[in-house]
């Protein structure tokens, strides 16, 4: 066995362990820190097969953005353990089944014998580097379907600001269809009030008369 499928086997291993105990563990931070090792062992799995842009995308946004982001969202909510996992063993034997049917997938893929051919670069990317041909085809032959997928996450995104922004109590929205209908007359309001005078002048003046009164009293 040599030394590149002794380190498959040992990011492999690495990998599916920290996968099942992202499952499996009871304190959702530490499911979400397994999960970043599941992700750092998939971006070596990334490197041994020569790709090494998508290793480091993997890295530096999910583990080092999209995890970060998790893990703090983790703990800031107040998450109640026994609640989540109720019902856990009646899902279970869906979860098995998905669960036989990826291992089957893999099993009809690794059996061919032909994924080994993935480390060895095509016919026409045989003098280019990594990233020249990833941006190649990602800008030729699938333009339309990055675009297609663009949009699709536009719109997820502003769906899900719409939906959080919707319910609360504290958020400021415009209602079209009641500024249309607004009237003149609802627009200014003319209030009539009785005129008042200055309050520091009747002081002064009450205070000035205050003293005066008491010097004409004290010549008396």
């Amino acid at each position: 066995m040599d030394a590149n499928t002794y380190l498959f086997l040992v990011f492999s291993g690495v990998m599916l362990f920290s996968a099942v105990r992202v499952v499996t563990a009871r304190n959702p931070v530490h499911a979400v820190l397994f999960l970043v090792l599941a992700f750092f062992s998939a971006a070596c799995l990334w490197m041994m097969l020569k790709a090494e842009f998508l290793a480091i995308v993997l890295v530096l946004v999910y583990v080092g953005a999209v995890m970060v982001l998790f893990l703090f969202v983790v703990m800031m909510l107040d998450i109640h353990i026994d609640r989540m996992r109720q019902g856990f063993w009646k899902h279970l034997p869906v979860a098995g089944l998905v669960a036989v049917l990826i291992t089957l997938q893999l099993a009809l893929v690794l059996f061919q014998g032909r994924w080994q051919s993935m480390r060895e670069p095509g016919p026409n990317v045989a003098n280019v580097n990594n990233i020249e041909a990833l941006g190649h085809l990602t800008f030729s032959a699938y333009v339309y379907p990055l675009q297609i997928a663009g949009c699709l996450l536009l719109v997820a995104i502003i769906a899900a600001i719409a939906l959080t922004l919707r319910e609360r109590k504290d958020s400021k929205s415009q209602v079209v269809s009641e500024q249309v209908r607004v009237r003149r007359d609802e627009r200014v309001r003319l209030v009539s009030m009785a005129a008042q005078t200055d309050n520091r002048q009747d002081a002064a003046a009450t205070a000035k008369n205050g003293i005066a009164g008491a010097a004409g009293e004290q010549k008396k």
